[in-house]
């Protein structure tokens, strides 16, 4: 499908590569923002990201790769905001052109540090994006499993329902099936709950808990993820489509998921200190585990998991033990 919109894919990580491999199936040409310029010429010379997903070929004479943000953001009518939700903030602060009247899309999985807010509210209040022009696009979606060509699923939260499906087109294809959804804000706060719950799934996990209690937590995760996304943004949905059940599900169990894999080092009796140091890459849940709990003070929703991976992670809390007592909470 032939796409007329520029579009510009910011971040260099695996998700961005995953999201860049899609969107040049639709696209003839992309504008692609990396921070490092020694990483783009490795990138041109190589035909793939040097760093990330190394198996996933490109045609860079379709790519129109900068290390100028502002020079990116002047080219492109929409901007894919890719990075990490820790390092948002260094690259975002960087825009000094106007993008009040660019399309924004964010696949940035956590809340902006420090701020504590969701990406669509941040670019709103602090770039004037007009709301109808501030989408997010959110899982059950590995980059991993792009780059092996598997089936993706993917939803597109919009206000504006002619620009959401626009932006499905953009990354539907032959393994990627996109749909919309008009709930933005509920959308990115599941995108970090559901890490938060996949490293407390990840330590259960590593101190081999079992089935029975992981299907448990599971279970309680998506009641818990429930209540605070109908108390801070309600509005009807279903919590079992796949953008938020999916989601939690495939992050909670698979081996490519890094939340997971974190949480499974700290299962294993390793300090978390250790365990961020294992990580080639971010585990968003870290963060996004302490902002929740900040951002939880102004809502007061009953949060059992998110609390105990707070203490885990934060205040040096026995992961065994968190973990045991949260068993008695389940139902």
């Amino acid at each position: 499908m032939s796409v007329s919109r520029s579009i510009a894919v910011m971040g260099g990580g695996s998700w961005a590569t995953a999201l860049a491999k899609l969107l040049l199936n639709n696209c003839e040409r992309i504008h692609w923002y990396m921070r490092r310029d020694d990483r783009i010429e490795d990138f041109k010379r190589l035909g793939h990201n040097p760093a990330y997903l190394t198996d996933v070929e490109f045609d860079v004479s379709r790519i129109d790769f900068s290390s100028d943000i502002n020079k990116v953001c002047t080219e492109a009518d929409v901007l894919l905001l890719v990075m990490p939700s820790p390092y948002f903030k260094s690259h975002i602060e960087k825009i000094t052109v106007d993008i009040s009247g660019k399309t924004v899309v964010s696949a940035v999985k956590g809340i902006v540090p420090d701020d504590n807010q969701i990406v669509s509210d941040f670019m709103v209040e602090h770039f004037g994006i007009d709301p109808e022009h501030m989408l997010v696009v959110s899982g059950p979606c590995h980059a991993e499993e792009v780059a092996l060509g598997r089936p993706s699923f993917l939803t597109v939260g919009c206000h504006n329902p002619r620009i959401g499906e626009e932006v499905c087109n953009m990354l539907a294809g032959r393994t990627a099936r996109t749909i919309t959804s008009t709930d933005v804000e509920g959308i990115e706060y599941a995108a970090v709950l559901k890490n938060v719950y996949a490293i407390a799934a990840g330590i259960v996990h590593g101190m081999k808990g079992g089935d029975n209690f992981m299907a448990m937590l599971v279970s309680n995760a998506i009641r818990e993820m429930e209540r605070f996304v109908d108390t801070a943004c309600p509005r009807p949905r279903c919590i079992c489509d796949s953008v938020y059940l999916g989601d939690l599900l495939v992050t909670a169990y698979s081996r490519f998921s890094r939340n997971h894999n974190f949480g499974s080092i700290i299962g294993k009796g390793y300090s978390v200190s250790t365990a961020r140091m294992e990580m080639e890459q971010t585990a968003e849940g870290y963060y996004g585990t302490r902002c929740m709990h900040e951002i939880n003070k102004r809502y007061g929703v009953d949060m059992p998991i998110l609390d105990a991976v707070y203490d885990i992670l934060y205040c040096r809390a026995k992961a065994e033990r968190a973990i045991r007592a949260l068993g008695a909470t389940f139902i």
